[in-house]
């Protein structure tokens, strides 16, 4: 009998094809059969699923003592089974072709508490235990089964098992990791527990097809070791790592990189051996730089700025065409970017936040490979058609763009964006480049993307981590297969030596390239204690033992709680509600949908506070005029709460007059709004890289016959209330200029084309083309009329008034502490909704902010210029008067800096002291203040 299985055990690798074959009832042989062998075999075999079998592992190695298993003791006796080789098979009268066969005891009781805090998704297993004096460490090294029998010695079930518990448990490492510099050797070091044998392949020079030394490292506790001349240096090697791997069932021989890499050869082919330490590699005044760099005095103080490194000078002429999207575009002081980037600084911005950096798959490192777009063509074409996308869509994989999101290795700058992939250039670029923005006042934030790797598998040239201890790295379901819900090959912080690698690379970063904030990618996919222990480990750095201030290093992330880690699945994860309290900052969503309208996986047309809901509607269907009104009303009720730094116990006046706390105010779908202890602790954005711009939902949203400049003022009064609420305002790049990707909702590989930014602002990119068809087809019919009307295109003027626009609210948010409170103590005594309860005025939202005086007893005074504030966002079509007894006889004035501004329509705002009336123009953000020399 000869049988064939397909199963697809991670989609990054593609299917695995076996050979199922018998030679005698009840006995199974499982092969991996590779793709040619698998096309000469006849097409009439079927394909079927065996269960029970070895390709699962369902079992779980939890400790030193302990299995577990969720299946019925019954009478019979349970197996462990090893083999050195792999030969492992499944009969009727249990496993086969094991060296060692291993009784286990116990399977009537259920696990220990500890176990189910560790694996809280096999909390109703049994318990299966080993003998005291077993060889732990090399069984551990072999392929594994266990198997349980019937009173009628029958074998009932039989699986693989998961590793990560016993691993865990008796292998945690906490010495030395990756190449070791010393004056005299390189030592090389690399944790493989399960590993037969490894092997470095050193090569003197990269034109080298064979290595020039075969190094034999040797095993100790799970630790691979070697020591090699220190005149290697310059040199590179990889790891050749005889291992078992469940995805094959065989002892394979894995080629890869060194997981602590610290350089590497072009397209990470090989591993860099590199001293970070060495002045070779530093720019001038490197070692001097955390002196240099810009004052930050609190958290509350940070405002960050979302930029990708290609768009910000690849389409920038003043840069020479060499240096166009790479590292080195941030050193010229004069281009357009830069002089850009100069302004924001100046107004108050305080970081930009850079998508990822490390080396990622996608993009080629040589620059010579890409291929590119005939770009006089595209312009050519009609700004709706669909022949712009099919170019770029040709060439995709093949040019220079990718966003990042695919790590390959963790500890790299990316080879791409440096001028030469090879060496050790990219390590002195990145260097040149973070030097150059904190000169021009710009701390730097890097995206770091631990939560899934790019690549799994032992063939994959882009799998790392699986190649040098299978089955550990990743996080794998109940079956033994990787989870896959943040995209692909989902990593598991919760495994010691993962959480161990994600520290250490967040050290390498902080000291070696002295980086100031990290973003954390798809956060709540990472356990809660492993994110303290970053922030813990990152503050205590100090100026001197580490050469950098680490009281100084913000970090955040993306707090949202879905897939397998939902509800604390794997352990108490990174999730929003979860790290209250921490000082961790995650993106406040709810004001992004309260604002905008519905959610970035809701219908296209559902309006928001700020894109028109109820005041001028759109033609969607959103329920009758009430229903329309009522959504209005618990959107600004969660705008407000989000402007109160979204704090769980800032109490507040609703739509319907109940004085209710933050967390009180639940969405649609019954989940609180407010989550924060701490200010710092909300990061408030209405756009980010992900989805459409700012500027392209708002004129997805809006009515299609208002006019531009209406969907200009929304655009303006979006970003004016992120940059004037509590908390850490976020903004995309290119939100102060229109930016537009053509309405392409998710454009992480559409090339330059669509992800332009022009900081000659002459352009912003609207009207290119339709956006590319895998993502954006289904809204084709919508994009297309809004892309072929003329008057949807800004021009140089409007987007000039919006760098302004922008520029004016940074300038106001930094004018006064008040803005940027640093307690939610603070947040709750000082902030005040006005515009509430029944009678409120639909698509108004009123706060105020108060400080103290001195000597006086009550609030202490925080603001030397400005003892009270009052700000009105109007997101109505028509002006609007307020008037509130509690903001009357104030010496209230509109800011200076809205006075100087060059927007006339914000200078026709007013207050009049013995009403308390205030009159604000339409869609406008009007700011008051109350001079202490009035």
């Amino acid at each position: 009998m000869l049988l064939l299985l397909l199963l697809r055990r991670n989609a990054s690798s593609g299917p695995h094809h076996f050979i199922i074959s018998s030679s005698s009832p009840g006995v199974f042989k499982v092969q991996v059969v590779h793709g040619w062998l698998l096309n000469m075999l006849p097409k009439c075999i079927d394909f079927y699923t065996v269960q029970d079998s070895l390709l699962y592992s369902r079992a779980f190695w939890v400790s030193k003592s302990l299995i577990a298993w969720n299946v019925e003791a019954g009478n019979g006796p349970c197996y462990l089974y090893a083999s050195v080789t792999a030969d492992l098979f499944v009969a009727d009268n249990g496993i086969q072709g094991y060296d060692s066969k291993i009784e286990l005891q116990g399977g009537d009781i259920g696990l220990p508490q500890c176990v189910i805090e560790k694996f809280p998704h096999i909390r109703h297993y049994k318990a299966f235990n080993l003998p005291p004096d077993l060889d732990v460490e090399s069984l551990l090294k072999c392929q594994l089964a266990v198997a349980i029998f019937s009173s009628d010695g029958k074998c009932s079930s039989a699986t693989g098992l998961q590793l990560p518990g016993v691993l865990d448990d008796l292998f945690s490492y906490c010495g030395p990791l990756g190449a070791v510099f010393s004056s005299e050797t390189i030592s090389l070091h690399l944790w493989a527990p399960t590993a037969q044998g490894v092997h470095a392949f050193i090569y003197k020079d990269l034109s080298l097809s064979d290595p020039s030394e075969i190094v034999q490292l040797k095993g100790q506790n799970g630790v691979w070791s070697a020591k090699v001349p220190r005149d290697w240096e310059g040199y590179y090697y990889v790891y050749e790592v005889s291992v078992y791997h469940p995805s094959t069932l065989q002892i394979e021989k894995c080629i890869v990189n060194d997981p602590y890499a610290r350089g590497l050869s072009a397209d990470g082919q090989r591993t860099l051996l590199v001293d970070l330490d060495s002045d070779l590699f530093k720019p001038e005044g490197w070692d001097n730089l955390a002196d240099e760099k810009p004052h930050l005095l609190s958290f509350a103080d940070i405002s960050i700025y979302e930029l990708h490194i290609r768009d910000f000078s690849a389409n920038d002429f003043t840069v020479h065409p060499e240096l166009r999207g790479g590292y080195l575009a941030f050193t010229l002081q004069d281009s357009a970017g830069m002089l850009h980037m100069k302004r924001l600084a100046s107004a108050g911005l305080t970081h930009v936040h850079l998508l990822p950096t490390f080396h990622f798959g996608g993009v080629d490192d040589e620059r010579h490979k890409w291929k590119d777009v005939d770009r006089q063509l595209l312009e050519s074409l009609p700004p709706d058609s669909d022949q712009q996308q099919a170019h770029i869509t040709a060439i995709q994989d093949e040019d220079g763009y990718n966003w990042g999101y695919n790590p390959v290795l963790w500890g790299v700058p990316k080879g791409s964006y440096a001028s030469d992939a090879n060496g050790s250039c990219r390590t002195l670029e990145f260097r040149k480049m973070v030097q150059a923005l904190n000169r021009v006042g710009l701390r730097v934030v890097l995206d770091v993307v631990y939560n899934h790797l790019h690549a799994s598998g032992p063939f994959d040239k882009n799998s790392v981590l699986d190649k040098i201890v299978p089955g550990y790295y990743l996080r794998s379901d109940i079956d033994g297969f990787i989870e896959h819900s943040t995209c692909t090959n989902n990593t598991a912080s919760e495994h010691f030596m993962v959480e161990r690698l994600i520290l250490d690379d967040l050290l390498c970063w902080a000291v070696h390239y002295k980086v100031d904030g990290f973003r954390f990618d798809l956060m709540g996919h990472i356990m809660k204690r492993s994110m303290v222990k970053a922030k813990s480990m990152l503050q205590s750095l100090s100026m001197e033992k580490n050469g950098v201030d680490g009281s100084k290093i913000y970090i955040y992330g993306e707090g949202w709680d879905f897939g397998e880690v939902a509800k604390n699945g794997r352990g108490i994860n990174a999730s929003q509600f979860n790290l209250s309290g921490t000082g961790i900052g995650s993106f406040n969503d709810r004001i992004r949908d309260a604002m905008l309208g519905g959610s970035p996986f809701g219908h296209p047309l559902q309006q928001g506070f700020v894109t028109g809901l109820s005041l001028e509607p759109n033609g969607h269907d959103h329920g009758d005029k009430s229903a329309a009104e009522l959504m209005l009303a618990v959107s600004k009720d969660h705008i407000q709460v989000g402007m109160a730094a979204n704090l769980r116990d800032f109490v507040l006046t609703t739509f319907d007059g109940q004085e209710v706390k933050g967390s009180e105010v639940l969405t649609h779908d019954g989940v609180p709004v407010a989550y924060a202890l701490w200010p710092t602790e909300t990061i408030n954005y209405v756009s980010a890289h992900d989805n459409e711009t700012l500027f392209d939902i708002v004129s997805l949203k809006t009515p299609k016959d208002i006019s531009l400049d209406d969907r200009c003022r929304m655009n303006h009064l979006a970003t004016s209330m992120v940059a004037l609420s509590q908390g850490i305002p976020f903004f995309h790049a290119g939100d102060e200029m229109l930016r537009s990707k053509s309405l392409d909702r998710d454009s992480y590989n559409s090339g330059d084309w669509f992800n332009r930014l022009d900081f000659s602002y002459n352009s912003n990119n609207w009207g290119i083309g339709l956006p590319p068809r895998e993502k954006n087809e289904r809204n084709w019919p919508l994009i297309q009329p809004r892309l072929a009307d003329p008057d949807f295109k800004p021009h140089k003027s409007e987007i000039v008034a919006a760098v302004e626009s922008f520029l004016t609210f940074l300038q106001i948010r930094y004018s006064s502490p008040l803005f940027r409170l640093r307690t939610a103590n603070a947040v709750q005594e000082r902030v005040k909704f006005h515009n509430t309860g029944p009678s409120w005025i639909p698509g108004v939202i009123v706060m105020s902010i108060e400080d103290g005086y001195e000597g006086v007893p009550g609030l202490t005074q925080m603001d030397e210029c400005y003892s009270f504030v009052v700000v009105i966002f109007n997101a109505c079509p028509t002006e609007v008067l307020f008037s509130s007894p509690v903001l009357r006889a104030r010496t209230l004035q509109l800011h200076p800096m809205q006075l100087r501004s060059s927007d006339d329509i914000v200078k026709k705002s007013k207050y009049e002291a013995s009403s308390g009336c205030f009159t604000v123009p339409a869609r406008t953000s009007s700011v008051f203040v109350e001079s202490r020399d009035a």
